[in-house]
């Protein structure tokens, strides 16, 4: 079935929502060495600003969704191999306030973006305001990108389906490690959930 992209992503109703693009994840402080590579090597930071860019000018909203951890803990639980794996990388790593806390660079954040922190879970929506920001701007329209497909990407894609939002996936805009497996992903699992496209795709629709 053809989509149409300019109907799907109306500006008025969408938003690029970004999953973990910070220093301490996948950029120049990354804990994850071979998830950083991958997103360097794929072009997604390129890609996402370049979305952000033109989503911030057709009047699009920029939602940043990070993890944060207290310094002391509290509201963090250990309750799975990857967080214990996390937890142990990290080592102060994305504490609230700290450098590689920050959404990276090359996205932003600029004044009219959004940043949703969670201190708890794998995915964005679950114990966060994010749902309620999205429906209080009138978003029905989510742009996944970001880290990783494996996981976060993943929760974001299912969990926004269940909460009623249409998904929109830029594969060049998303990445995980290895690739061939998150190349699976994308095509036996998100592309049945959302609309999988390029970043040339939808900004061609914006334009």
């Amino acid at each position: 079935m053809a989509v149409d992209l300019k109907t799907l992503a109306a500006p008025s109703t969408t938003a690029v929502v970004t999953m973990e693009l910070q220093r301490g994840v996948t950029g120049d402080l990354s804990a994850l060495p071979d998830l950083a590579a991958e997103v360097k090597a794929a072009g997604v930071l390129d890609n996402v600003a370049e979305l952000c860019r033109v989503a911030r000018g057709v009047g699009a909203r920029v939602v940043h969704c990070t993890a944060v951890f207290r310094p002391d803990g509290l509201g963090s639980k250990v309750n799975s191999r990857i967080q214990a794996a996390s937890m142990k990388l990290n080592q102060g790593r994305l504490e609230i306030g700290s450098p590689g806390a920050a959404v990276m660079p090359e996205i932003g954040p600029e004044p009219t973006d959004i940043e949703v922190s969670r201190v708890h879970g794998m995915t964005p929506f679950t114990s966060t305001s994010l749902d309620q920001v999205l429906r209080n701007m009138g978003i029905t329209t989510i742009v996944a990108t970001g880290n990783s497909v494996n996981i976060g990407v993943l929760g974001l894609v299912l969990t926004g389906i269940d909460l009623g939002y249409q998904i929109i996936v830029p594969r060049d805009a998303v990445a995980g490690v290895p690739k061939e497996y998150a190349d699976a992903v994308l095509d036996n699992t998100i592309g049945f959930l959302a609309t999988v496209c390029t970043t040339a795709d939808l900004v061609n629709a914006w334009s």
